[in-house]
C-alpha cells in the first residue's frame, strides 16, 4: 500500500495546484529553503493522521496554514467591494494496494477515479449570514478562521478519521523537537504503532494497575487524609492521583528511556536515528506505512549520517520513504534516481529528463545539481578561470561582497552548459550562461536557439561576445583563438596594464597571448587578486547584472 500522488492547492507556500508523483519505495526531495519540501512532508502527514506540528488539526487553525498571497489577494477584494471567496486548503493523497478500496470514488480535484483521501479547511457555509453582516459592520484585516470548518473524507465521499485510513505515517522531523509531558509525540507514536492490539491492552491495564499502586501507597493515603482534613474548598473529596483521562493516555504520559535516560534529554542526532529505525521497523501485516524524514543531515556527525543512510537502505526495502535534504552526501548515498529536484512550487523528478542528461548527472562527480538548484541565481561558466574574472566582476561592482553572499553561485561546468539549462528550464531557475563564441556566432546561436531570439526565456540569460576578433598568431601550428575570454580581457585594457597586473614585461602583444594561454588559471587568480582598476569584457558585466 503506497501513496502514488500528492496533490496541494493554497497550503503554506503552495498557492495554485501542485501534484507530486510519488514512487513506491525512496523518494528523495531536495530544493532550497522555503521551496516547500517541509510542506510537502506536513501536508501527507496532515492528510493521513490529521495532526500539524504534533497537534490535531482541530485544535490550531489559523490563517498562517493559507498561502500568504491568497489571503492578501482576498482581503484586498473585500476592501475594493469585489470579495472573491474565502480561500481554502485542499490536500489530497491519492494511494494504490490492497486495503483502499473503500476509498476509491472520484470526489478528487480532478474528477478521476482513485482510492484516496482529501483535508479541506474551508469556510463553514453555515455561518454565511453572519459573516454577511461582519463585512457590512466592520473592516476586515485578517482571515476570519473562526468561521472555517475542516473536512476529512475519502474520494468516496464518506467522513474518515484515521483509523479509517489503512496508510499510516511516520514523521520524522530532527529539525526540531516537540515534547509532550516530558514525552516525545513522535516517538509515543511510533513505540504504539510496534505494538499489536493485544500489547496495547496489556500496557494500559499496567498503567492503571500503576494507579491503584500509587493510591494504595502508605504515604499517598497519609497526604491524602491530611488534603481531606485541610481542603475545605469543596464539599467533595479533594486528593492526589494518576491522572487517565483520555488526553493524558499511557502514550503520552509515559516517557521513554535510552539507557536509563529520559529520551528528550539525549543529543537530537541520536533521537533522530531511534525515531527513524523504529519508524522502519513498523511491521503490521494488515498496515503499511510511509516514513517521513526531515533533513536527516541535521544535528548528525559524518558517521552518524553515514550510520542513519545505511540503516534507510537496509531497512527501508518494502516501505515508502520521503527524505527531505540539503546535502549531495545523502542525495548521492541514497541514490540519485530517487531524486525529486524543488524550486519555485514546481517538481522535477531526475528519472524524467533527457535519458542522456539523467546519465549524466548519475555519474559527475561532486554532484553539482545541487548547487544549481539550493541557490537563488546560478551563473554557468565552462572553467575556473571563467569563474574566477565572474566573482571578481560581482565584487567591484557589489561593494566586495562575494556572488554567494547574496545567493548567486558561480559554477563550473565544463561544456555541459544544456544539460544544466535543461533543469533549469523545468523548474524556473534564474541561470545565466557565460561562454566563449570561438569565432562562431552562427553555430553559438544555434546550439542556444531554444534560449536566444524569439525563444528567449525570462529567468535564463546566455551571454557571450557576439564580436569577432581576428589575427595573425598561430601556436604549435593552430590559429590562436581570439574569441575566449583572456584575449577580450585584454582588448577591454591594454598591454601595458595587463603586464602590471600580470607582474610582466611583455612588449609584444602576441608574447602575452601565448602566456595568458598557458596559464590560465594563474592569470585569472592574479586578476582576482589584483588592487589594480581593471575593465571586464561587456559581456562578463552582463552575466552579474
Amino acid at each position: 500500500m503506497k501513496i502514488t500522488k500528492l496533490i496541494i492547492e493554497n497550503f503554506k507556500c503552495f498557492k495554485n495546484t501542485f501534484t507530486l508523483d510519488l514512487d513506491d519505495g525512496l523518494n528523495l526531495i531536495v530544493g532550497d529553503n522555503e521551496a516547500g519540501k517541509s510542506t510537502i512532508l506536513e501536508a501527507i502527514n496532515l492528510g493521513l493522521t490529521g495532526v500539524f506540528n504534533g497537534r490535531y488539526i482541530k485544535n490550531q487553525l489559523d490563517q498562517y496554514l493559507f498561502n500568504d498571497q491568497s489571503i492578501i489577494e482576498y482581503l484586498a477584494s473585500l476592501s475594493n467591494d469585489t470579495p472573491l471567496a474565502p480561500p481554502r486548503i485542499t490536500i489530497e493523497i491519492h494511494m494504490k494496494g490492497e486495503g483502499t478500496a473503500h476509498l476509491e470514488g472520484n470526489d478528487n480535484i480532478k474528477k478521476i477515479p482513485s482510492s484516496g483521501v482529501s483535508l479541506l479547511i474551508e469556510f463553514d457555509e453555515s455561518f454565511a449570514a453572519e459573516y454577511e453582516s461582519l463585512l457590512k459592520n466592520e473592516d476586515i484585516k485578517s482571515l476570519p478562521i473562526e468561521y472555517y470548518a475542516i473536512t476529512w473524507k475519502s474520494f468516496a465521499r464518506e467522513a474518515i478519521t484515521s483509523r479509517s485510513i489503512p496508510l499510516k505515517s511516520s514523521f520524522i522531523d530532527s529539525t526540531s523537537s516537540k515534547h509532550q509531558n516530558g514525552s516525545d509525540v513522535y516517538i509515543g507514536r511510533i513505540v504504539k504503532e510496534l505494538l499489536t492490539s493485544e500489547e496495547i491492552v496489556s500496557v494500559s491495564q499496567a498503567h492503571r494497575k500503576m494507579k491503584e499502586t500509587f493510591i494504595g501507597d502508605q504515604s499517598i493515603t497519609a497526604i491524602n487524609e491530611k488534603i481531606k482534613l485541610a481542603a475545605k474548598v469543596s464539599n467533595k473529596e479533594v486528593m492526589l492521583s494518576v491522572d487517565l483521562s483520555s488526553k493524558n493516555a499511557w502514550e503520552s504520559s509515559l516517557t521513554t528511556y535510552l539507557d536509563n535516560v529520559p529520551f528528550h534529554y539525549i543529543g537530537k542526532g541520536e533521537q533522530c536515528i531511534i525515531k527513524t529505525n523504529l519508524a522502519l521497523a513498523h511491521d503490521k501485516a494488515q498496515e503499511a506505512n510511509v516514513v517521513l524524514v526531515e533533513e536527516p543531515e541535521n544535528h548528525l556527525s559524518h558517521s552518524k549520517l553515514n550510520q542513519l543512510i545505511k540503516t534507510i537502505k537496509e531497512n527501508g526495502e518494502g516501505k515508502q520513504v520521503i527524505v527531505t535534504t540539503h546535502s549531495s552526501f545523502v542525495a548521492n548515498k541514497l541514490g540519485l534516481s530517487s531524486l525529486i529536484l524543488l524550486n519555485d512550487c514546481n517538481a522535477l523528478r531526475l528519472n524524467t529528463l533527457s535519458p542522456s542528461t539523467h546519465a549524466f548527472f548519475q555519474k559527475i562527480p561532486g554532484y553539482d545539481t545541487l548547487r544549481l538548484l539550493l541557490c537563488q541565481k546560478a551563473i554557468l561558466v565552462e572553467g575556473d578561470s571563467d569563474e574566477l574574472i565572474i566573482q571578481k566582476a560581482y565584487m567591484k561592482n557589489n561593494g566586495g561582497r562575494l556572488p554567494i553572499e547574496d545567493g548567486i553561485d558561480v559554477i563550473s561546468v565544463g561544456l555541459s552548459f544544456l544539460r544544466f539549462l535543461e533543469i533549469a528550464t523545468r523548474l524556473n531557475k534564474d541561470t545565466c550562461v557565460v561562454t566563449d563564441s570561438d569565432g562562431d556566432v552562427d553555430a553559438l546561436m544555434k546550439k542556444y536557439t531554444n534560449y536566444l531570439g524569439e525563444n528567449k526565456q525570462d529567468n535564463i540569460k546566455i551571454c557571450f561576445d557576439p564580436v569577432i576578433d581576428i589575427g595573425d598568431l598561430v601556436i604549435s601550428g593552430k590559429a590562436f583563438n581570439y574569441n575566449t575570454l583572456e584575449p577580450k580581457i585584454i582588448k577591454s585594457n591594454n598591454l601595458e596594464l595587463v603586464n602590471e597586473i600580470l607582474g610582466k614585461k611583455y612588449t609584444d602583444l602576441d608574447d602575452l597571448y601565448r602566456f595568458m594561454k598557458a596559464n590560465k588559471t594563474d592569470c585569472a587568480m592574479k586578476f582576482f587578486d589584483t588592487e589594480i582598476g581593471f575593465n571586464f569584457p561587456d559581456f562578463i558585466l552582463e552575466a552579474i547584472q
